[in-house]
């Protein structure tokens, strides 16, 4: 059979277990793609996957894990390709969207340690690894008297590396432990007073090409709408403060109806300067509520607070 939908994921077990999800979701709704050949996984090696040395932010920020999947559905080598939408960059290139959002897996951080103690609990001077100044950020805020290490590589990597010995704990996020059946490693699971998420942490995004009308059909029916509104308050806090990976950022939206409750913090790098601010309001004016939480923190900023 001939392909009708080409997937475009990154190689590693965490995307290509989102990858997977996305086509039985697929499949799930339109039957006649379970047929032998009918859908097609193509792997792509991003930028992001090929630095492990240094963090993101060095680096050149989140889009790289994002830029050679653009790429291809530009070059339509791809019809559509399954982001992390934490890794996806505030702006898209020109003639691409995020069509659709899977329902939204829990975005609390879990929290490993090789003494299994929790972080209150650890000992004074022990080294916790991450890859990301949000957690580092957040970690040193509550516990100033531990040490943050750069810790890069997918889910199994950092777990061996923390068996190994080359820190005493880390943090990764609760929905991708989920979708790889990993949870039965995690030490204590925090909760958001203690460790505000990402920016939309455990959504999965669909990213397509804007004048494709029929890949956005099929995708269609997989849409979250509640998913769609908490994600879009949040990356719109993250367009109006210009925030990239190389500034530490949270937030999170949460709905109780058709009320959405949303708060963000924003830290410097060692943990020492906090902003916060919170919005309620109606889910329907769910950007509205991230832009202009956003531009209250903007407003108590120093100058130079998103220098590099």
């Amino acid at each position: 059979m001939t392909t009708q939908l080409r997937i475009g994921t990154r190689g590693s077990p965490l995307a290509l277990a989102q990858a997977h999800e996305t086509r039985d979701r697929l499949i799930a709704a339109h039957p006649h793609l379970a047929a032998p050949g009918a859908i097609e996984i193509v792997v792509i090696k991003t930028t992001g996957d090929q630095i492990l040395d240094r963090t993101l932010a060095e680096a050149g920020g989140k889009g790289l894990f994002t830029k050679e999947l653009e790429d291809a559905l530009l070059g339509d080598r791809v019809d559509l390709a399954v982001h992390s939408m934490k890794d996806v960059p505030t702006w898209l290139p020109d003639g691409l969207e995020i069509s659709t959002l899977l329902p939204r897996e829990d975005p609390r951080d879990a929290f490993f340690s090789r003494s299994g103690k929790g972080l209150d609990e650890l000992e004074p001077g022990s080294i916790v690894g991450t890859a990301g100044l949000r957690r580092q950020a957040q970690v040193l805020e509550r516990r100033p008297d531990l040490k943050v290490v750069p810790l890069r590589g997918n889910v199994q990597t950092r777990l061996k590396k923390l068996d190994a010995g080359e820190v005493d704990a880390t943090l990764l996020a609760l929905a991708g432990l989920r979708r790889l059946g990993l949870t039965d490693r995690i030490t204590a699971i925090l909760e958001f007073e203690t460790m505000l998420p990402a920016v939309a942490q455990g959504a999965i995004g669909i990213e397509i090409r804007s004048a494709d009308e029929r890949t956005r059909a099929l995708l269609a029916p997989l849409h979250c709408a509640e998913t769609a509104a908490r994600v879009t308050a949040e990356r719109a806090l993250l367009a109006a403060l210009d925030g990239s990976c190389r500034t530490p950022i949270a937030a999170l939206a949460r709905l109780d109806g058709d009320t959405l409750v949303f708060e963000t913090k924003v830290l410097s790098a060692d943990g020492r300067q906090v902003f916060t601010a919170h919005r309620t309001g109606k889910a329907a004016d769910a950007a509205a509520l991230g832009a202009d939480a956003g531009a209250e923190i903007k407003a108590q900023l120093p100058p130079d607070f998103f220098t590099p």
